[in-house]
């Protein structure tokens, strides 16, 4: 005996290997479906109960506020909902305790810092973009695959070759082809192009966590880390980064005014219970995904969202619940899906895929 594996053992491993693969990518496909979802109850359970009242035309609230002290306050809202489905379901999986532990280890710290870019950073910038632009920001956003490459490629030195470069070119473009639409005649919201400078903001702090998380997920159980990813950035996004905008707005008084009214709203709450819960599953795929298959395939999957967040908002909140201005132009469409390509170009050869079929040929 030579000691060198069967045929058979070979062929195992590989349809071990192609399963787990194929596995990690549908995770990573569907954290970025139901983050649309997320996006669209998020969106309507900012827009009703006392949200209605303070994004009313009669507002009494400062536009300083409307814009930047509210979208924090839903972010923050969603996140510490959903901190709270992160963290029970890993108590029901008898993790909590090792949830604990894990803040006081260097991959805990690496997440804690993910958590504060990607939580109360960019979330909330995501947040305000929606409420600016609507859910073709969600298109801006899904930059952050490009960006996390080029992130990637200045702190760690991963290889940036022609195609993943040709991918960013691609997202560039789809970019411009959105951002056109800012100087024509489509009636578009007069704070357009303010939504997509936050929802470029979201994508550089996605990019950032994307890049730099990816060395946590693969030592800490996906499970707690996005428990400790929502719980970060819900509790400092509630207490710390509100009230600073409140302060600064003017008044400290309207923290516990805004923050109560939210949280005691039944109407509001329930949307925020669906957009919690699947805010915490869509991360929980998204760092089981990386795990299996890597940050930059995983980001590039996941970033498919481009898509799925005006498709799931059109849905929802133009079909279902009737509210207006949720249909989309079709060169909105068309932008949404070549940054979908350009998303997966950055990732994947096209050619191996055609190597692959030659072989099994």
């Amino acid at each position: 005996m030579n000691g060198s594996p069967s045929p058979q053992a070979v062929q195992a491993m590989r349809t071990l290997n192609s399963k787990f693969f194929r596995k990690g990518v549908i995770l990573a496909v569907s954290s970025g479906m139901i983050y649309g979802v997320f996006s669209a109850f998020i969106t309507q359970g900012m827009a009703v109960g006392p949200w209605a009242e303070w994004y009313g035309e009669n507002s009494i609230l400062s536009t300083f506020v409307i814009i930047y002290v509210l979208g924090m306050l839903g972010s923050g809202i969603n996140d510490l909902v959903s901190s709270l489905w992160a963290t029970g379901i890993a108590g029901v999986r008898g993790k909590f305790m090792d949830f604990l532990r894990v803040f006081r280890t260097k991959p805990g710290l690496v997440m804690i810092v993910c958590a504060l870019i990607g939580g109360p950073i960019s979330n909330s910038a995501y947040i305000i973009a929606l409420q600016l632009a609507g859910p073709i920001a969600a298109t801006i956003t899904a930059l952050c695959p490009s960006i996390g490459a080029i992130i990637s490629r200045i702190l760690f030195k991963q290889k940036l070759n022609l195609r993943m470069a040709c991918g960013i070119l691609i997202c560039l473009t789809a970019t411009f082809m959105i951002g056109s639409l800012a100087f024509t005649d489509v009636d578009i919201s007069p704070n357009f192009m303010l939504g997509m400078v936050f929802a470029l903001v979201a994508a550089f702090g996605w990019g950032f966590e994307g890049a730099v998380g990816g060395y946590g997920t693969t030592l800490i159980d996906f499970q707690i880390s996005v428990s400790i990813r929502q719980t970060v950035s819900g509790f400092v996004t509630i207490f710390i980064a509100v009230p600073i905008l409140c302060i600064a707005a003017g008044s400290i008084g309207l923290w516990p005014t805004l923050v109560g009214g939210a949280l005691t709203s039944p109407t509001a709450m329930v949307f925020f219970l669906v957009s919690g819960f699947c805010s915490a599953i869509t991360f929980a795929f998204w760092y089981k995904g990386t795990s299996m298959i890597g940050a930059a395939l995983s980001m590039a999957c996941n970033g498919a969202f481009s898509f799925w967040v005006p498709f799931f908002c059109w849905l929802i909140l133009g079909v279902i619940f009737g509210q207006d201005g949720f249909n989309l132009l079709p060169i909105q469409w068309a932008a949404a899906i070549i940054m979908v390509f350009g998303i997966f170009l950055i990732a994947i050869n096209p050619l191996d895929w055609f190597r692959k079929k030659a072989k099994e040929a």
